[in-house]
């Protein structure tokens, strides 16, 4: 990609409430859930062999390898899996093509704010373009889900002003753990995952 475009070759948990997209601007480990709600639904997978992620990660083009150290993390940590970040979509694809894939072929989509995040301009656009998404489709309201990582995060006061309505996830929060196992459940990706199926196979007819 050249300059203002995302990966596409071959802390501010403030209320510690669920992730909501509000009118106003406003990791205990998985061994530690009731086993009720420890994560079931590895992978779901319809006749046509596509797999349903759990969550796709949408990072600066800068920013490939820690959206892999997230991923990882989330997947070994929290057995929150499978997941895969932007950069390993299919090469050779119209990138709104793969974009499109990305967000409607999971069950999170996770922007990875970074200072890199900012600068290039094809974020913002994806930013806005699942934040769209969220609202125009039921289903995957609160599907959005900002994430500071440790390392050169983007600071809430340099948020666009769309991301600042979400309630981020901090990888330096103390809560962070928790807030991961309250964000992800299992409940709403097997939700999203019927809606998907079902769409996957009324197209096969």
């Amino acid at each position: 990609m050249g300059n203002g475009k995302c990966a596409n070759r071959r802390s501010d948990t403030e209320n510690g409430e669920e992730q909501v997209i509000t009118e106003e601007s406003n990791h205990s480990f998985i061994t530690n859930r009731p086993a009720e709600e420890q994560s079931t639904f590895t992978e779901e997978i319809n006749e046509a062999g596509d797999i349903f992620y759990k969550f796709v990660i949408l990072h600066a083009e800068a920013d490939e390898s820690e959206a892999i150290r997230v991923k990882n993390m989330l997947q070994d940590e929290f057995n929150i899996k499978p997941g895969l970040i932007f950069a390993e979509m299919p090469a050779g694809q119209q990138i709104l093509k793969n974009l499109d894939r990305a967000v409607n072929g999971s069950a999170w989509t996770i922007l990875l704010l970074t200072e890199n995040f900012l600068r290039e301009a094809w974020c913002e656009f994806q930013s806005h373009a699942t934040l769209i998404n969220s609202i125009h489709m039921q289903h995957k309201y609160n599907s959005v889900i900002p994430v500071r990582p440790k390392h050169n995060y983007l600071p809430r006061q340099k948020t666009p002003f769309a991301l600042k309505l979400i309630n981020s996830l901090e990888e330096g929060n103390p809560e962070f753990s928790k807030q991961v196992q309250k964000t992800f459940r299992d409940s709403l990706y097997k939700k999203q995952y019927d809606i998907w199926k079902a769409e996957k196979d009324s197209m096969e007819f």
